[in-house]
C-alpha cells in the first residue's frame, strides 16, 4: 500500500524536488538527455528548452528563467561552454566559468535540468537532441536571417521573449573596464 508520505518523498525528489540536486540536473551526456527527455514525453509532460551564457548572473537571467518555465512542465537549459562563450565573446569572457555558471542555475529552481553546449556541437544539436515542445529564445539575441526559422522545423514551437531587464552583462563590463582604463 503506497502512503500519501511516500507519494510526497518520490514526487518530491531528483528534478522534481525542493532541493539542488546537481547530480539529477546536470545532464552531461546529450544521449542520455535524449533518453530522459523521451520518457518525459511519454508520461505526456511538456518539454521546454531555452541556452544562453548566463554569465554573471542577474535578475533579467532569473524572471526570463521564470517565464521561460511557465510554458511548460520540464524546463531544460543550455549553457554555453566556456569555449563556446570565448568564441563568441572574446578572450575576457565568461567572467565566471562554465562550472559555478551551471551549479548557479541549478540551484535556480525554473531551471529543471541544465546541460552544457560546446563549441563543437553542431548546428541546433541541443535543439535537434530534445526536440522540444516549445522552444523559447531571447528577443535580444542577435539571429541571423533564417536563424529562428530554421530551429522551428525542430520543435513544436518557438516563443520569441522580450528581455526581462535593462541589465546588460556586456555593457556593466565595458563600463568598467573603460574606468579601469581611465
Amino acid at each position: 500500500m503506497i502512503h500519501d508520505n511516500d507519494i510526497d518523498m518520490a514526487i518530491n525528489a531528483g528534478i522534481f524536488g525542493d532541493r539542488t540536486a546537481f547530480e539529477d540536473r546536470y545532464i552531461e551526456d546529450h544521449e542520455k538527455l535524449r533518453e530522459l527527455v523521451g520518457y518525459w514525453k511519454n508520461l505526456g509532460l511538456k518539454i521546454v528548452l531555452t541556452s544562453g551564457t548566463f554569465d554573471l548572473f542577474h535578475i533579467g537571467h532569473a524572471q526570463y528563467l521564470e517565464k521561460a518555465k511557465e510554458l511548460g512542465d520540464i524546463l531544460i537549459v543550455g549553457v554555453d561552454s566556456d569555449e563556446k562563450v570565448k568564441a563568441r565573446k572574446g578572450p575576457d569572457r565568461p567572467v565566471v566559468p562554465e562550472n559555478e555558471r551551471v551549479l548557479i542555475l541549478a540551484h535556480m529552481r525554473h531551471a529543471d535540468v541544465i546541460t552544457l553546449k560546446h563549441l563543437d556541437d553542431g548546428s541546433n544539436n541541443l535543439i535537434k537532441v530534445v526536440s522540444p515542445d516549445i522552444l523559447v529564445v531571447s528577443k535580444s539575441t542577435k539571429h541571423k536571417e533564417g536563424e529562428v526559422d530554421e530551429k522551428a522545423q525542430y520543435c513544436k514551437e518557438i516563443v520569441l521573449m522580450e528581455p526581462q531587464s535593462e541589465t546588460s552583462t556586456s555593457a556593466k563590463l565595458r563600463l568598467i573596464q573603460i574606468k579601469k582604463d581611465a
